[in-house]
């Protein structure tokens, strides 16, 4: 059992910020009051949500059945016994909030399933409950089958919807996830997104977010987000690898390594072009594809991961210009999955709103313009403020799409090599943070964000009047400079200037709606990292850092559930918290 923490004091937001999460919620007399087990008892068990246009589920007959546990008394109300806490995980807690009767649908859409013809299955309700057992618990499937043919464990087997002695198999459980995988894309709808170098990129709807929605939708019913974290939000995106369950063998295989080959038209050997051993690929074992190309995970792809870039001021670099730097990060051969992280700020937690499941080597800022551009579709009354993000998302196809959606701009800033050539920062009029110079390289003072007319304004205040040092000393010229125009008794704050979209010069990389490094902006970038790093420590936690599973499709959607559980086991953490303040324990 989760055991609320204490010695957080009411002294302000100050104070609140330096106490653990759930401290700050614990003293948060709306979070108590809304939220807790009294206050939800009239809701309760929370109804998983059926699209309106959503179709009954063909099938009408299965070999398990999940119903929401209800006899004289609904399951829920065990809960009002404070003893019975000690014995629930988060899980369990899921089990007794939650109806999933209305996932069932949902679930045969994705399954494909259009007839009522044909065999026999599971109910996809017990499956989806069984594969997040297995999740919850880092189980593999044949440790997760063996414990439901338990005794130990028939309570859950009897609340999945199972039969005793009627499971699902090994194959069985492999063809849910491979279905669901499969059926997570429809043809013909994508999103269309045109990168920086000119190139349109088809990117698939993930319609598996709608499990996604369906969590989401569950934590907005309990009352559990603030408001203004859905009126005001804060978007993030979290990228992170998975190891495949296959092993490399060859780092640079790619796509070609999976074709056939003839000795009329040998395979091209992509190691070999990069001078290293490769393969010839003559043998009857490489006729099909290349033998040191994972078959189980022909997706998968090799990165070299740095972390980030290297530090100027870092002790360790070389100060010869032959001498070799030590080699930073780690490789991965896999895939990489993408999140957009919807942040509450006031109850300190985050939310996954949609998900994405791609190659290693795919690049983070397009499948992130393309799940910004489907917020709206999935979550028609979610209002954005503001979008934070590292240096990676800092490209013109993302910064475009924010300033279209009206989104303030939080992305770190991407480094180029003509940042550091100061002597050029007064001719295009702005430094290597995105600060304007002035022609005589005195920076900008920001004067805030007008969102009406979408730009950010600066104003000059007379620097080079009122003893301040030019960022840029120019040596043509006197300081302080005596042909400015914007020196004029009339002129109060000198010059203003008005950043919009893009610079001057037409370039948007260094151009944010919030002033780098300033107070509001490191206190909302920071809130949006603690939210990526909070999904980064749950997939380590649920083992999910290396896939269990063979295959991107198995892959993708094993990354859905785990996403959509998290959300849920947010849920059941923020309740209980909720419930033992309001009882005091």
């Amino acid at each position: 059992m989760t055991k609320r923490r204490v010695g957080c004091s009411d002294e302000g937001t100050a104070m609140a910020a330096r106490c653990r999460p759930e401290d700050s919620r614990a003293h948060d007399s709306d979070f108590v009051r809304q939220c807790s087990l009294s206050a939800l008892q009239s809701r309760l068990p929370l109804q998983w949500p059926i699209p309106p246009d959503l179709a009954p589920c063909p099938k009408r007959s299965y070999r398990s059945w999940y119903t929401y546990p209800a006899s004289d008394c609904s399951a829920w109300q065990t809960l009002l016994n404070p003893a019975a806490w000690d014995e629930l995980d988060d899980f369990d807690l899921v089990l007794l909030l939650v109806d999933f009767s209305g996932l069932r649908p949902i679930l045969a859409r994705r399954l494909n399933w259009t007839s009522a013809r044909g065999w026999r299955p599971f109910d996809p309700v017990s499956m989806f409950l069984l594969q997040a057992w297995q999740i919850v618990n880092g189980w593999n499937r044949t440790k997760t089958l063996d414990n439901l043919h338990k005794k130990r464990y028939a309570d859950y087997a009897q609340r999945f919807g199972f039969r005793e002695g009627v499971y699902p198999t090994e194959g069985g459980l492999r063809y849910f996830l491979t279905a669901l995988g499969r059926h997570a894309e429809v043809p013909g709808q994508t999103v269309q997104v045109k990168t920086d170098a000119g190139k349109i990129i088809e990117v698939a709807i993930q319609f598996l977010n709608e499990l996604l929605v369906g969590s989401v939708d569950l934590v907005r019913q309990a009352g559990l987000l603030s408001p203004q974290a859905w009126s005001q939000a804060l978007i993030c995106p979290d990228g992170m690898l998975h190891q495949a369950a296959s092993h490399l063998r060859c780092a640079s295989v790619q796509d070609s390594c999976y074709q056939a080959t003839t000795p009329q038209a040998p395979r091209p050997c992509p190691a070999k072009n990069k001078k290293r051993k490769g393969c010839n690929c003559t043998t009857q074992a490489c006729a099909q594809a290349c033998r040191h190309a994972p078959i189980r995970d022909a997706e998968a792809r090799f990165v070299w991961y740095s972390g980030s870039n290297q530090r100027p001021d870092n002790p360790n670099r070389p100060t010869e210009p032959g001498q070799p730097a030590a080699k930073r990060g780690k490789g991965c051969y896999g895939y990489r999955s993408q999140s957009l992280l919807l942040s509450d700020p006031l109850r300190r937690f985050h939310l996954r709103l949609l998900s994405d499941f791609m190659t290693a080597t795919a690049r983070e800022e397009v499948p992130a313009t393309a799940m910004l551009r489907q917020l709206k579709s999935f979550y028609p009354e979610l209002h954005i403020d503001a979008f934070a993000a590292d240096a990676a998302y800092g490209y013109d196809v993302l910064l475009h799409t924010l300033y279209d959606m009206q989104v303030k701009r939080l992305v770190d800033l991407r480094a180029h090599e003509s940042d550091a050539d100061k002597a050029n920062w007064p001719v295009r009029g702005y430094d290597g943070k995105g600060r304007p110079i002035c022609a005589y390289g005195y920076a900008f003072t920001s004067n805030g964000f007008d969102a009406q007319r979408r730009r950010h304004k600066w104003f000059c205040g007379k620097a080079c009047l009122n003893g301040a040092q030019p960022a840029v000393e120019l040596a043509e010229v006197t300081y302080p400079p005596q042909a400015c125009p914007y020196q004029r008794d009339d002129l109060a704050q000198g010059r203003i200037l008005n950043v919009g979209e893009c610079f001057r010069d037409g370039s948007r990389r260094l151009v944010r709606d919030v002033a780098y490094g300033s107070t509001f902006w490191e206190q909302l970038y920071h809130r949006a990292r603690n939210a990526s790093e909070s999904r980064n420590a749950t997939c380590e936690y649920l083992d999910l850092k290396r896939l269990p599973v063979y295959g991107q499709l198995r892959g993708k959607a094993l990354i859905f559930l785990a996403d959509a559980w998290s959300n849920l086991l947010t849920l059941a953490r923020l309740v209980r918290e909720a419930t033992f303040a309001a009882w005091g324990t």
